[in-house]
């Protein structure tokens, strides 16, 4: 028999082994409060930082720096004390803060739980039409260290899934602020991602393209090999025309309103087993079907 304690910043649940995590039990641990770091950074301030002076401000802004990490809250403190005792500084105010601590360093690995809630809470956001909610959460992974143009490509990818047919300018919108963004740099391009995030969240939504082709995609797969009907094929040759190819077609630009509602499909039903096809009109249709979670 053996014991073992572990712990890590990663979800257990897709980084350890499915054996060993149904025999241990697994411990959450949650951010400290605000006030659970104002008790710590009391205790520095009468032991290890003793003559020094925090300004309230001084001090709020490292709790919140501190991002609910005792650990990095008393790394930030020992910083700012080697700092000012190098500098013979006792007192220590908002700007004297922010000059000494180079990052700060918010909750954000790029890779793992955090970085996969936000970019998710983002897309939400946007498919939810919460302006507000979709911009905090873009600047809380610009903030946090997320690559702009990762971020810009992302945007692509929403104006497409979750806008689509019913505002397809987006989709341009989109690309643009991305190629803004790699053409301006940091800060000046930034903007122009906030913009068009603001942009998708108040746009009309329909999934009507991302959830066709996604029903087309399987009845391609599933289908197997089956040809156009003959109607629509050519007939170069006499042998093919007395096969049926070319037979019955309709010229759509010689019908009435350009429509002749032919059939372009494979004949075999299985193929469309799996398919929702797009309602057809005369000019078209946006349809929306079934939101599908990112």
């Amino acid at each position: 028999m053996f014991i073992f304690i572990g712990a890590t910043t990663e979800n257990p649940s897709f980084e350890m082994n499915s054996a060993l995590l149904s025999r241990a039990a697994v411990y959450v641990l949650q951010p400290l409060s605000e006030e659970d770091l104002e008790t710590l950074f009391k205790r520095a301030l009468e032991g290890p930082l003793h003559g020094l002076s925090f300004t309230d401000d001084a001090r709020a802004l490292v709790v919140g720096f501190a991002d609910g990490d005792a650990r990095r809250l008393l790394n930030m403190l020992e910083q700012i004390a080697d700092a000012a005792r190098a500098q013979q500084n006792t007192e220590i105010d908002e700007d004297y803060v922010r000059q000494t601590l180079a990052s700060k360093l918010r909750r954000f690995d790029k890779g793992g739980d955090a970085f996969y809630d936000q970019i998710s809470a983002l897309h939400k956001s946007v498919r939810g039409s919460a302006p507000d909610a979709a911009l905090y959460w873009l600047c809380r992974m610009l903030d946090g260290g997320a690559d702009p143009l990762y971020m810009g490509r992302r945007l692509v990818r929403m104006a497409i899934e979750d806008i689509g047919l019913a505002d397809p300018n987006t989709l341009v919108q989109a690309n643009a602020a991305k190629e803004v963004y790699d053409f301006l740099g940091s800060p000046e391009g930034e903007l122009a991602l906030a913009q068009v995030t603001i942009y998708l969240a108040l746009a009309p939504k329909s999934n009507a393209a991302y959830v066709a082709f996604g029903a087309a995609s399987r009845a391609a797969n599933e289908g197997g090999s089956l040809s156009p009907p003959k109607h629509i094929l050519n007939a170069p040759t006499k042998l093919m025309k007395q096969e049926g190819y070319g037979r019955g077609y309709a010229y759509d630009h010689s019908e009435d309103d350009a429509f002749s509602g032919q059939n372009y499909l494979p004949y075999s039903t299985a193929c469309l087993r799996s398919c929702k096809p797009i309602p057809a009109t005369r000019h078209g249709a946006v349809t929306s079907g079934a939101s599908t979670p990112i």
